[in-house]
């Protein structure tokens, strides 16, 4: 069920967190049970990807150990449990939502890419990372519409920019430990096209973020103009982010900040020093 990989659903409060509404109860109400629906909806799709990728997941090096790879969990079991966890997620999401069609849309949508991902678009270069990509951006979009949340467009620029750093670094340390045998796509991929392409979107990353943060409508918004003293902060992230994976460290983002308590400390120190300059008044 890829429980630690929940992580990347904390998008989902993005946009509450940001319009200064977090500690109102229905807001966070919602924004709780919609980070469920995504969550198990989530795990659905990753026990949909284990079982298409029984047999090549059975002779890698890592996925080997996963449960049905292993042969831990049957695959008649793992489909039980994949059908239970969507008819989960169904509920929580009309609970989150009610029939809010974008609601459903977003989450339909990012089901449907991932089973397609799982299917074939993973092998198909520059596709497979703009799905990975969508991901990312259909949790906030999600977040929002669930909340009624306006968000900057700043906001989604960046969210979309990192997600793309992100997802081109998986496809780099991917290349660098497995070659280009065990996923065909990195058969299109070279060390100096992901490099150059992932720190392009880094530099528009950090800079639609400080966009963000002197626009006159979040200036507006927060009553402060202190956001943009948090730029400095997210630049050092960044850094250390890039200077994990340089070494080749695990290849899925949540593993590499999981694995680094260097890093989660200054992800938690940003969060809190946001958390002030928004809430602390």
């Amino acid at each position: 069920m890829r429980v630690h990989h929940y992580l990347k659903n904390g998008l989902i409060f993005l946009p509450v967190i940001f319009s200064g509404q977090l500690f109102q109860v229905e807001m966070m109400q919602k924004t709780v049970i919609g980070f469920f629906a995504f969550s198990l909806s989530s795990s659905a799709v990753y026990i949909f990807n284990d079982i298409h990728d029984f047999e090549s997941d059975s002779r890698h090096e890592v996925k080997r150990n996963r449960p049905i790879a292993s042969k831990e969990v049957s695959l008649r079991s793992a489909k039980y449990l994949a059908f239970l966890l969507l008819a989960a997620a169904a509920f929580l999401n009309y609970s989150a939502s009610g029939r809010s069609f974008p609601a459903w849309i977003f989450i339909i949508t990012y089901i449907v890419l991932n089973v397609f991902y799982s299917l074939g678009l993973k092998n198909v270069p520059l596709l497979d990372v703009a799905i990975l990509v969508s991901g990312y951006l259909l949790r906030v979009l999600y977040g929002a519409e669930i909340t009624a949340v306006a968000i900057s467009k700043w906001l989604y620029l960046t969210v979309i920019s990192m997600s793309f750093y992100l997802g081109l670094g998986k496809r780099r340390n991917e290349l660098i430990k497995q070659g280009d045998t065990m996923r065909k796509v990195l058969q299109y991929y070279n060390h100096g096209f992901l490099d150059k392409n992932m720190y392009v979107f880094l530099g528009l990353t950090i800079a639609f973020y400080a966009l963000w943060c002197v626009d006159p409508a979040t200036i507006a918004a927060h009553s402060t103009d202190n956001i943009i003293w948090t730029v400095p902060l997210v630049m050092l992230i960044c850094m250390k982010y890039s200077l994990n994976i340089e070494n080749v460290s695990n290849e899925d983002p949540v593993d590499v900040l999981l694995s680094d308590k260097i890093l989660l400390g200054l992800a938690f120190f940003y969060g809190i020093c946001m958390m002030l300059i928004i809430y602390a008044k």
